[in-house]
């Protein structure tokens, strides 16, 4: 989950917006946080690709009015088609490595792992991009691989497979985050469209090896309410980027670790390892420092032209 330039609007936003704005960020924060509960009680008990078909089908059954108004056109005219399908696979199997690190993983340890995301991204976009990263922005990206590998402890107790399957997923999320730079023109419901099919794609084509378990009808519409939430989550994230000025709301995207450890011990009596807190304090204080580089980036470089 990572933040995309706002509007022109949302700088100069009144304060009853820009309020409104941090309340719709900090919602869209817990619904993740719940969404990643429900996921660790669903996955103790059903296979990884059986939750993804779920998920997606009624992702799909949203949608299903959208293109009965509006036909497939959006689709047919996404330029780049190739790159969304590798985006769709990716935010699936990200997702997928999630939910396969939290049958062992503590919530908050994974968590980490993920909100390690933005470091990533800065580091991918800095090498792949060109994108201008400062001697800050390399400053604060070591910082935060630091924080990764406090967080992993290598040769310790916390360096475990479940560690490096949410290390991988985090990784995934990265490398789709730079590919969604690339699409970032393409209509938002193109964009949602391809990470639901590349869901149900991925799905499927696990159940072969983990199979299907019967499951009564409230947990098959618990499987399909994480994608229900997910979706919220995201226009709750997309609103607020209107509302408010980024600065101002993406911050309130590290209470994801602090709902994480909230919730993990509420729901699952799970106690974060030492070094996962102190590891998670540094890639929050690292992510935070990539953004304000990135926005004095921005502001050096001046308004787009129009």
């Amino acid at each position: 989950m990572t933040a995309q330039t706002p509007p022109a609007a949302a700088r100069s936003a009144p304060a009853g917006s820009v309020r409104l704005g941090a309340l719709l960020m900090v919602a869209a924060v817990f619904l993740f946080s719940l969404n990643d509960v429900l996921g660790k009680w669903l996955v103790a008990s059903y296979p990884v690709g059986q939750m993804l078909v779920m998920r997606s089908l009624v992702c799909l059954v949203i949608l299903a009015p959208f293109y009965v108004r509006s036909g497939l056109a959006p689709l047919r005219q996404a330029s780049r088609p190739w790159l969304h399908v590798i985006r769709g696979l990716l935010t699936a199997a990200e997702v997928g490595l999630f939910y396969a690190s939290v049958i062992w993983l503590p919530l908050a340890d994974a968590v980490t792992f993920y909100m390690a995301g933005p470091i990533y991204v800065a580091a991918l976009a800095a090498l792949a991009l060109g994108e201008r990263a400062g001697t800050g922005g390399w400053l604060a990206i070591i910082a935060g691989f630091t924080g990764v590998a406090v967080a992993l402890e290598p040769g310790g107790a916390s360096f475990t497979w479940p560690a490096l399957i949410a290390l991988a997923g985090s990784i995934l999320f990265a490398v789709s985050m730079i590919i969604t730079r690339y699409l970032r023109g393409a209509p938002d419901v193109v964009l949602v469209t391809g990470t639901v099919l590349g869901g149900l794609v991925l799905g499927v084509a696990l159940l072969p090896f983990s199979g299907w378990r019967p499951a009564p009808a409230v947990d098959l519409a618990l499987m399909g309410w994480l994608g229900v939430v997910a979706m919220a989550g995201h226009a709750c994230v997309n609103r607020s980027l209107k509302l408010a000025p980024a600065t101002t709301v993406v911050p309130y995207q590290y209470l994801l670790i602090v709902f994480a450890m909230f919730l993990g011990w509420l729901a699952f009596g799970e106690t974060p390892a030492l070094t996962a807190t102190l590891g998670a304090a540094i890639i929050v204080g690292a992510g935070l420092a990539v953004f304000l580089q990135e926005k004095r980036n921005a502001a050096l470089q001046g308004p787009p032209e129009t």
